[in-house]
């Protein structure tokens, strides 16, 4: 399965949920660029991508179940759902282990294991920067701890005039 099937998948998911959409399109974008610009092997790009598209799959279900769509909710059922999601679509075992550990660490900054990782902690905090209004200063305080990757060091200062 190619990541446009994903991305088309994953649309039909979401219902019709403009916020979702619009988060997981920018997600997506902001880990295909910062990944493509760093140079990632094909597949580890795959694998980013994939994960940046269903890095939220668990919010429908945890608005349902607990009311609330907060990070270690999306990464305790995320994986899960991932699995059944991609169940049948021809990735690998060894990929498909990495998408699911890639959705459910999303929103933990600490034990980053991978390129991919930390690209798509980078993404998903530039996208929610921008979404949720954070402050300067908090946007330079991520830029100076967690983010590590020159691409994702230029869109945080191209975006928000750092």
């Amino acid at each position: 399965m190619s990541t446009a099937e994903i991305m088309e998948r994953m649309l039909d998911f979401s219902k019709g949920n403009i916020h979702d959409i619009d988060h997981l399109l920018r997600v997506w974008a902001y880990a295909r660029t910062i990944g493509q610009a760093e140079g990632l092997d094909a597949e580890t790009q795959f694998i980013l991508e994939a994960a940046a598209i269903t890095h939220d799959i668990a919010c429908p279900l945890c608005r349902d179940k607990y009311g609330d769509t907060s990070g270690k909710l999306q990464e305790k059922e995320g994986p899960a759902l991932v699995e059944v999601f991609l169940k049948n679509s021809g990735i690998g075992q060894a990929q498909l282990q990495r998408i699911k550990h890639l959705v459910g660490h999303h929103h933990t900054l600490s034990g980053i294991d991978g390129i991919d990782y930390q690209i798509l902690v980078e993404a998903d905090y530039i996208a929610n920067a921008s979404e949720n209004g954070y402050s300067r200063e908090n946007i330079q305080n991520f830029m100076d701890r967690i983010c590590r990757t020159a691409a994702g060091a230029r869109l945080l200062r191209s975006i928000f005039c750092l």
